[in-house]
């Protein structure tokens, strides 16, 4: 019975990876990753990269009113 505990692990990592890229939880991450595929000398910080993508998010006109 021990043998199903590693495939039931990874899936439900896959899972919690998945509702993670969902709700932008792990978008750090990927910019992160990114950023070191670039070659960028300096990654923007956690708290630097909030700030720029809530600039970027809001920053755009919306369809609201």
């Amino acid at each position: 019975m021990h043998f199903l505990i590693p495939p039931m692990k990874r899936l439900l990592h896959r899972i919690w990876q998945a509702v993670r890229e969902w709700c932008g939880d792990s978008a750090y991450e990927r910019y992160l990753t990114c950023a070191a595929k670039l070659d960028t000398k300096q990654p923007l910080s956690p708290a630097e990269f909030y700030v720029e993508q809530t600039n970027r998010r809001y920053s755009r006109p919306n369809r609201c009113c």
